[in-house]
Formats: structure tokens, C-alpha cells, sequence
């Protein structure tokens, strides 16, 4: 497969790269660092090694001046090792550390913030549209989602199948996060009906017969394995009550559908709706982390059950988005975002569907999701036309 470029922006200075399994950090970061020293801590005897004396690191440096680009390949395999990566900075050698890593709760517990801000946190996110060009289909990837991983495989609905496996025994399991893989798999399962709703850890937690305590507890392994994440409530200047708890999505639409249960009961087009809207939220969610605008995600929902499914409002513009999975509008689709319309005139509304035309209906403008997807790129507006 022919290397995509990915709109990811390389920093100046050493960071941390953070990206769940499957999002292409190894690869990226060989294709811009193609001669700097590499430790993959993936490769048990590297690991065993580095584990054993940290210090190996500065020797492994001193013994390669010419070469100022150092990459870490898993960091929190041995976060040991960011004691010396500290030191060595602040030796003011010139050096450059690229740290990857697939989760961050380890890092979190050995204060990576001992680097003093001398290595920026970047992340990884799946494929956007607008990075696979002509290549992204937007059924494929409501099937089987847009980790670079799956859109490499011969076989992604077998790639999906073990991809949550992958997680569950040699990140869940082997770093020891959880107590029961048995309650940590039936959880997985559970939370995929919370998928683009707001969470209700009461119901989570009658749903996998654990306590509720447990239940967050895991919601936060999720967000530490960087496998999920939250859009919080809109209140900038708000004039009618608002909902307070924020929505959950998976952080792409292929692991959703992976975990999510399908059966005589499940209704496919809500299923599918919410791999819709999930599309839409981690493709939003890359545009606003790969810019250098500032910008915020959220949703707008009222006590009365009012809602826009996205809220986009930062330095180069403050848009409503609302998605539905049909291939028409009706007028009932618009009164959500005329209602957010009605109290914030100075945002402009978009109704993302299914079908294929542009259309513009009173003060909203109706394009086809996979128009939108495609045209979507960091630094400039969700929408120039």
C-alpha cells in the first residue's frame, strides 16, 4: 500500500506521539525520522534491557553523537527511562526525543510532566477523508472504520474482529489494569450501546452486574488506552438550562461496530445512525488536534430534550452541526439546529445526511456526509463554500 500522508504536524521540538494500536505511529514517525536512533520497547529483549538499566539509553546516545533525532517506540513500556530523557534535555544537546506511546496510564502515574513542557503532547488519530483522497468510501468506513491497521488489510472484518481482543489481553491483561477480564469483556459490550450518547454508568453497571464504582473505573482504562473519549455540554452564553453530563463515543466507528451486539431486537438503522454520528465526531475531533487553531467540540442539548449533535466554536468560525442517516431532509430534521439558530444567530448550521445533493433550507445548509468528510482539513473552516 503506498504511504499516505497524514495531516499530522511534526513539532519542532521533542513530544510525546499518543495514538491507540493501529493509528500508524510507527510508521509516521519512520517516515520522518529515517536515520534517528529507534528503541521499539516492543521487542521483549529491548524492553528486558532498557527496564534493567535505564541509563543504557544516554550510553546508546553518547555512542551515536552524529545522530540528534531519538525515537522512543512505546514509552510507557519503561517509563523509567523518562528520568534520563529529562536529564539529557537538559544537557542542552540538541537532542530531539520522539516518545510514542499507545496509552498513557502508566505515564500518568510516573509524572511525565517532569519533562517541564520541553516535550509538547501530540496525538494520532485515525484516517481522515480528506487523507485517503479518492481511496476513502464512506460505506467502508462505517463498516469497518478508518484505522490505518484496518484500510491496510486484506481481511478488516477479521483485522476488527481480533482488534478488541488485542486490547483486552496485551494491554488490559498483561499491564494488569483490571481485576476480571470477564467483567472488562462484558463491560466492552455494554458500553457500545453508549456509543454517541450521554453515559449512564447506573445502567452500565446492572448491564454487566458489577458496581457502579467499577463501571468508571473502567470508563477510565478506556480513556487512558486512548480508546474512547467525551464531547461535553455547549454553555458558552447560554440562555435556556442545559443538559450537565457530556456524551461518549469510541474513538473510531469500526471499534464501535466491532463491540456493538447485534440481534433480533437491534434496530440496524440506530445502529448505523450512530456510526454515522461517531464518523462525524472523530473526524471533527482530528480537524480541531491536527490545527493550530483553537477550537472546542461539544453538543447543545436543553433540559427539554433539545439537541444538536456538534457544537464547533474556536478562531475560524462557530458552526452547528446536526447528522442524520436518511437520504432526504424533512423540515422536522432543521428545528434542533433553527431552535440553536434562534438563541446563537451568529453560529452557521449544517445538516449532514446521506443523500446527494447541497441544499440550503431557511438558515441551514444540507451536505451530503460524505462531501463534508472529504473536504474537511486542518487550519482552514469546516466549510468555505
Amino acid at each position: 500500500m503506498t504511504l499516505i500522508r497524514r495531516h499530522f504536524k511534526d513539532p519542532d521540538q521533542s513530544f510525546f506521539l499518543f495514538g491507540p494500536r493501529g493509528t500508524g505511529k510507527s510508521t509516521l514517525i519512520r517516515s520522518l525520522y529515517k536515520e534517528a536512533i529507534w528503541v521499539d520497547l516492543l521487542k521483549p529483549e529491548i524492553l528486558r534491557g532498557y527496564l534493567a538499566r535505564p541509563e543504557k539509553l544516554e550510553e546508546l546516545i553518547n555512542g551515536n553523537p552524529h545522530k540528534k533525532n531519538v525515537v522512543i517506540d512505546e514509552i510507557q513500556k519503561a517509563p523509567q527511562l523518562l528520568s534520563v530523557i529529562h536529564h539529557l534535555i537538559e544537557q542542552k544537546k540538541g537532542l530531539k526525543f520522539i516518545l510514542t506511546g499507545s496509552n498513557a496510564r502508566k505515564i500518568k502515574r510516573m509524572h511525565a510532566d517532569l519533562l517541564g513542557g520541553r516535550a509538547l503532547k501530540k496525538e494520532l488519530y485515525p484516517f481522515m477523508a480528506s487523507e485517503l483522497g479518492d481511496q476513502f468510501s464512506l460505506e467502508v468506513a462505517l463498516s469497518t472504520g478508518m484505522l490505518p491497521l484496518l484500510v491496510a488489510s486484506k481481511n478488516p472484518q477479521e483485522t476488527l474482529a481480533a482488534y478488541s481482543a488485542l486490547y483486552v489481553h496485551e494491554e488490559v491483561q498483561t499491564e494488569g489494569f483490571i481485576r476480571s477480564i470477564e467483567d472488562f469483556s462484558r463491560f466492552l459490550e455494554a458500553v457500545s450501546f453508549s456509543h454517541g450518547s450521554i453515559l449512564n454508568t447506573s445502567n452500565i453497571a446492572r448491564e454487566c452486574d458489577v458496581k457502579r464504582k467499577t463501571v468508571e473505573g473502567f470508563l477510565d482504562v478506556l480513556e487512558d488506552l486512548l480508546l474512547s473519549f467525551k464531547v461535553p455540554v455547549f454553555t458558552k452564553r447560554a440562555v435556556r438550562s442545559t443538559s450537565t453530563h457530556p456524551k461518549f463515543y469510541l474513538f473510531d466507528v469500526g471499534l464501535y461496530k466491532g463491540l456493538r451486539p447485534r440481534g433480533l431486537l437491534d434496530r440496524p438503522e440506530e445502529i448505523e445512525g450512530m456510526a454515522l454520528e461517531g464518523l462525524v465526531a472523530q473526524h471533527l475531533r482530528a480537524w480541531i488536534n491536527y490545527g493550530s487553531a483553537r477550537h472546542t467540540l461539544s453538543f447543545w442539548r436543553t433540559r427539554s430534550g433539545t439537541e444538536v449533535d456538534f457544537i464547533v466554536y474556536g478562531e475560524l468560525g462557530f458552526w452547528a452541526l446536526e447528522v442524520k442517516n436518511a437520504q432526504t431532509v424533512r423540515s422536522s430534521d432543521l428545528k434542533s439546529l433553527e431552535a440553536f439558530l434562534s438563541e446563537y444567530p451568529e453560529a452557521k448550521a449544517f445538516l449532514l445526511y446521506r443523500g446527494k445533493e447541497i441544499l440550503k433550507r431557511n438558515n441551514v445548509l444540507c451536505v451530503p456526509v460524505d462531501i463534508f468528510l472529504r473536504q474537511l482539513l486542518p487550519n482552514q473552516a469546516l466549510w468555505d463554500q
